[in-house]
């Protein structure tokens, strides 16, 4: 009877620990939970944003082509003579430049003169009815045929530059039989020109004679203004982009003919919140971007946004967020949608 009544005791103690062990955990679990959350809440930094003045500018590439391209051959396969100049020669408008086989021209150039002698004579006797005018017809078709046809040999044996500008191109010998390729390219090459697509989307902003900033790759150290001197009418529904021509005064002639070129183009200002690079955040899987914005209660908004340009540090934002908003500038991997933060300084 005693020792059952020890074991009884021992039994009641050890139920009254283990009470009072549970009730010490429970009541240390909610002070625990306090301390996870507040150390689980991320800290952000911030920055209020504005509506600016933002320069619209866009840049484009292209290569440097001739202001005028002229391929000088003959009109029929011809022999050549002699070629008077060579690639990297500078030519005049009118200048001379090749002579062709002219065993032809001997021919044509006395039967132009013979029907000439011929017509001559059948007019003065046709203006006093000494000639009939069935005859006197005749001979002036003969006279005019052969005139034609010794001006066309004429014209085409001894080849002339119908422009000012430097050679490019040469595609024969001396003693050569020419055909299908011209015997010399002439370019111009003051001013040149540099064609650009543009995107559909700015073709309101382009108009003709705007000033355009230029740099080549292979004069780093200097810069060139242009004037768009063509905007084709129509857009390439394949690429949705429209052709333009920029003139670029080349008085030096320091830009030659295939040089790479950026086009730098300036359509004024419009007005647009700009923030800070660092607060843009582009969501995984796909071309969407996003911005926290902080909230006055202290938690953040996940808000799609819609980006302009990008200046420096600096995006544009054309839609998504308004003037006055305060974004968060860092911070932004610990975050989800409406989350509590804290604030702190930079």
């Amino acid at each position: 009877m005693k020792m059952n009544g020890i074991i009884r005791t021992l039994l009641v103690g050890g139920v009254c620990i283990a009470s009072v062990a549970c009730g010490s955990q429970k009541s240390a679990e909610p002070a625990e939970s306090a301390t996870q959350v507040e150390v689980a809440k991320p800290k952000v930094t911030t920055a209020v944003v504005h509506i600016q003045d933002v320069v619209m500018t866009s840049t484009f590439t292209g290569n440097v082509e001739g202001f005028a391209v002229n391929n000088i051959t003959p009109q029929q396969p011809r022999r050549i003579s002699r070629l008077l100049v060579d690639v990297g020669d500078r030519v005049y408008a009118g200048q001379k430049v090749a002579d062709l086989d002219s065993s032809s021209l001997a021919q044509a150039k006395a039967q132009y003169e013979n029907n000439k002698a011929n017509f001559d004579r059948a007019d003065e006797l046709y203006k006093f009815g000494g000639e009939s005018k069935a005859n006197w017809e005749a001979m002036k078709t003969a006279y005019e045929v052969s005139k034609l046809t010794y001006e066309n040999l004429l014209e085409n044996t001894t080849l002339v530059s119908p422009i000012s500008g430097v050679v490019t191109a040469r595609n024969y010998d001396n003693g050569d039989m020419c055909g299908g390729l011209p015997i010399f390219v002439v370019q111009q090459i003051n001013p040149v020109k540099v064609k650009i697509n543009v995107s559909e989307s700015l073709y309101s902003y382009i108009k003709k004679g705007m000033v355009v900033d230029i740099e080549l790759d292979a004069l780093p150290e200097k810069k060139f203004q242009g004037k768009v001197s063509r905007i084709t009418p129509l857009i390439n529904s394949a690429t949705r982009t429209f052709e333009v021509e920029v003139a670029v005064a080349n008085g030096q002639e320091l830009i030659k003919p295939g040089m790479y070129a950026r086009v730098e183009m300036n359509y004024g200002t419009r007005k647009n919140i700009v923030v800070p690079d660092v607060a843009v955040v582009k969501q995984l899987g796909s071309g969407d971007r996003y911005i926290y914005v902080y909230q006055q209660d202290g938690t953040v908004k996940f808000q799609k946004v819609e980006l302009g340009r990008r200046m420096g540090g600096e995006y544009e934002i054309l839609s998504g967020i308004a003037d006055g908003d305060e974004v968060v500038t860092s911070g932004q991997v610990a975050l989800k949608n409406g989350i509590a933060v804290e604030k702190i300084a930079e």
